[in-house]
């Protein structure tokens, strides 16, 4: 049974295949069980890019059974923060959310040398948001 005052973080992309996913997997890695993650995709991939896969395995993280999901309204109305990453108008919005549009980069159709520098640049960020929402040694 999730504990409802852990902070939750939902992240979207199109295909929920690169940048949602190697967000939700630090998050995950960095917070352990103080933060609820969830990701998904307007227009869900039918799997995880691989070099998404690769460029997180560099880093000891496994997403490699991870599959993208599409978004839905329970997901979005059950989170405190919705991070989008471009995914423009096919975003659903619902006051009282907090929302934060991260500009980067689709991984999609790239290889692991350019999913790299995208995959710090989401790693940077999570260990930001993580301060602000979930702070070590609360909880």
């Amino acid at each position: 049974m999730p504990d409802t005052a852990l902070p939750s973080v939902l992240f979207v992309c199109v295909h929920n295949a690169g940048r949602s996913q190697m967000a939700a997997a630090f998050l995950t890695h960095l917070a352990g069980d103080r933060v609820q993650v969830r990701s998904a995709g307007a227009a869900p991939a039918d799997s995880v890019n691989p070099a998404v896969v690769a460029a997180m395995a560099e880093v000891g993280i496994d997403v490699s059974a991870e599959v993208p999901k599409v978004l839905t309204v329970e997901a979005v109305q059950a989170s405190d923060v919705v991070i989008t990453m471009g995914c423009g108008d096919t975003c659903p919005v619902f006051p009282g959310k907090r929302y934060l549009d991260w500009q980067l980069p689709d991984p999609a159709g790239q290889g692991v040398e350019a999913v790299r520098p995208i995959r710090d640049d989401i790693e940077q960020r999570i260990r930001e948001l993580l301060d602000e929402i979930a702070p070590e040694g609360q909880g």
